[in-house]
């Protein structure tokens, strides 16, 4: 079995038919990127592998485990599959390390000098060590997504979803968060990313996937799906967004 694995996945939101029976596997290490036009169905499913949204039809298993199990911990299902979203959703009123170390000791009860440890060696890694102690309103765009990147990472999950991580940033800070993400995909963190950033899949990702109406088009690795796309719709993506 695959390391995320996906059956036949159906999603509505009343009567709009979001996600069509997707099937899709994803291997461990393995970087996945998820693109197409809004409304395509790209946030919902990545949003359904850890039960932000729940879904109608299908299967979902994780590392070997049908996350709807029954008696399942929906908790400990979101620690194993971290997610970073477009508008960073960090607490204001808690300092960056609190925001970091908040979840690790709730959630994981890691002792909060540990926690506090990971979280300054995280904000290192990500490069801004030096804010641990600011609020979110005192940083860039850019820094708080970084923050929530790390916030991610002191869970150690075994993957981490990318809902249009970059979208919400200014041109000058898109880089600086991408660089980030690079940084994760050569250490062999399995990440599945909607983005529109094009240089990042080319450069990174495994595998493209390409989604319209609810329905995986086409994939493929960078080198096919940029240079040789076999379908209309396809072509039609990419000549209006590279």
């Amino acid at each position: 079995m695959a390391f995320i694995e996906i059956n036949g996945l159906h999603k509505w939101f009343g009567s709009f038919h979001v996600l069509r029976g997707i099937t899709e596997q994803v291997e461990r290490g393995e970087v996945l990127v998820i693109c197409g036009p809004s409304g395509s169905g790209k946030s919902t499913l990545i949003r359904c592998l850890n039960r932000l949204e729940e879904y109608q039809k299908g299967t979902v298993h994780f590392d070997g485990q049908d996350i709807h199990a029954r008696g399942l911990d929906v908790n400990s299902l979101r620690a194993e599959i971290g997610i970073v979203f477009q508008q960073f959703n960090l607490y204001p009123h808690l300092t960056v390390l609190k925001n970091i170390t908040l979840a690790p000791i709730k959630v994981r009860g890691t002792v909060r000098a540990e926690a506090e440890e990971t979280a300054l060696a995280l904000l290192e890694r990500v490069g801004i060590h030096d804010q641990a102690h600011k609020y979110p309103a005192e940083l860039s765009g850019g820094q708080q997504q970084r923050v929530a990147i790390a916030r991610a990472l002191a869970m150690k999950p075994k993957a981490l979803l990318f809902d249009e991580p970059t979208s919400a940033l200014d041109p000058e800070m898109i880089n600086e968060v991408l660089n980030v993400m690079k940084d994760l995909a050569r250490d062999g963190m399995t990440m599945l990313c909607v983005t529109h950033e094009m240089g990042f899949a080319r450069e990174v990702a495994d595998r493209v996937i390409f989604m319209d109406a609810g329905e995986v088009v086409e994939q493929g690795p960078p080198s096919e799906f940029f240079t040789n796309p076999k379908h209309e719709r396809t072509r039609m993506f990419l000549k209006e967004i590279l």
